[in-house]
């Protein structure tokens, strides 16, 4: 989690300043913004500690919703719903684009991070998809919104309910950006109780937790996607979105469900890529097995880095003796390590490691939006990946 001293290290000082100027914090008089950056560190992480306890709570807060913007996952969310690429493109890193969409555009910011929400989900436990129409207009005008919201409210029965609409982009495989509309949902969850010190003194305060769900709508293809906690919500959810926004019944057709095969890797595969994608090479560092005649037993091989044996020679050696060789398990889990060449003045590659573990389970998720091009762009190529 991004801390104050992650945010004060990172951020650029002119940033800095700007933000604890907006915030109105009272700081040193002798701070010297215009000289070196690590001169600036120090007495501004003292300020924070000194600052009352509100203050610093803001601090914390800010600090932690800025740096969590901050990376690769949280830049392509701000890049998905901000106009001004240019503006974002010149500024020094990815904090000081975050402080900048935070301070000067908080609804910009605020898309942002349900932008994140969604795409980090995306295709996890949290996901399903669902076919609709194309071209439809979404409604966002304040009559449908607010029959939408009334719709929620009543299904899941919450009191509150609220709703917010914005455009934003996803990088594609191949082409331009996809086109999206996205609707960010919260609604009250049922009624409970926190702990928490009240004058020094445990107590339990009655308590109504907010329930975040966003849903997706890409006009050229007519997939609604979305993300919510449970299977008969996201349903239910996709349901009453495209009836009040999209003014359109809902079929109940789903997406393809991606599901991965990793039968062919039970014999030596050369992995093969595009040279303008910079990959050097591909091995299997951990391939998992089960015996087809039980599912009591799992038998795990790695080659650890500087091992010189491929998975399928560590694998006939380990067999070795068996009736049957890798022919008689299943592969239920494999990591492959995707190396990349160096860039120009930079002295070794960067690495993407990827997991796949059967039916359905693979880490790409957890990785930047262009990783998870490439990552599923080989896979598919590679035959481990397919719609059924």
């Amino acid at each position: 989690m991004p801390t104050v001293p992650d945010f004060i290290r990172r951020t650029p000082p002119a940033s800095l300043r700007t933000y604890f100027t907006a915030i109105g914090a009272e700081l040193p008089q002798d701070i010297a913004w215009d000289g070196p950056a690590n001169d600036v560190i120090a007495p501004l992480l003292r300020a924070v500690d000194d600052m009352a306890d509100a203050d610093r709570l803001r601090v914390v807060n800010d600090a932690e919703r800025v740096g969590a913007m901050a990376d690769e996952p949280g830049q392509a969310a701000l890049y998905a719903v901000c106009d001004d690429h240019a503006r974002l493109d010149a500024m020094e890193n990815g904090h000081a684009r975050a402080l900048w969409v935070f301070l000067n555009d908080s609804t910009t910011f605020r898309h942002a991070e349900e932008v994140r929400f969604a795409d980090d989900k995306r295709f996890g436990r949290m996901w399903d998809g669902f076919l609709s129409q194309r071209a439809l207009p979404v409604a966002r005008d304040t009559a449908a919104i607010g029959r939408f919201r009334q719709a929620v409210a009543e299904r899941f029965g919450s009191a509150n309910v609220e709703v917010e609409i914005c455009d934003r982009s996803r990088p594609m495989l191949d082409g331009p950006d996809a086109a999206l509309v996205q609707a960010a949902v919260y609604r009250e969850g049922r009624a409970g109780d926190v702990l928490e010190f009240v004058n020094g003194r445990l107590s339990r305060r009655p308590h109504r937790p907010v329930v975040e769900a966003a849903l997706t709508y890409e006009p050229a293809t007519g997939a609604i996607e979305v993300v919510a906690a449970a299977r008969e919500t996201r349903e239910a959810l996709v349901r009453l979105f495209a009836e009040h926004l999209l003014g359109t019944a809902f079929q109940g057709e789903r997406l393809p469900i991606r599901q991965f095969r990793l039968d062919r890797l039970r014999q030596t595969f050369d992995f093969p890529t595009d040279m303008a994608d910079g990959i050097d090479s591909v091995r299997i560092t951990m391939m998992r097995l089960m015996p087809l005649e039980t599912q009591r037993e799992r038998i795990t091989l790695e080659c650890m880095r500087g091992a010189e044996s491929t998975i399928w020679q560590l694998a006939a050696d380990r067999l070795n003796g068996q009736e049957q060789g890798i022919e008689g398990y299943a592969i239920t889990a494999v990591r492959l390590t995707i190396k990349f060449r160096a860039a120009p003045g930079t002295r070794g590659g960067r690495t993407l490691p990827v997991t796949i573990t059967m039916p359905k389970g693979c880490d790409l998720k957890d990785r930047t939006e262009r990783e998870r091009i490439i990552g599923e762009k080989y896979l598919r190529r590679w035959g481990l990946l397919r719609d059924v």
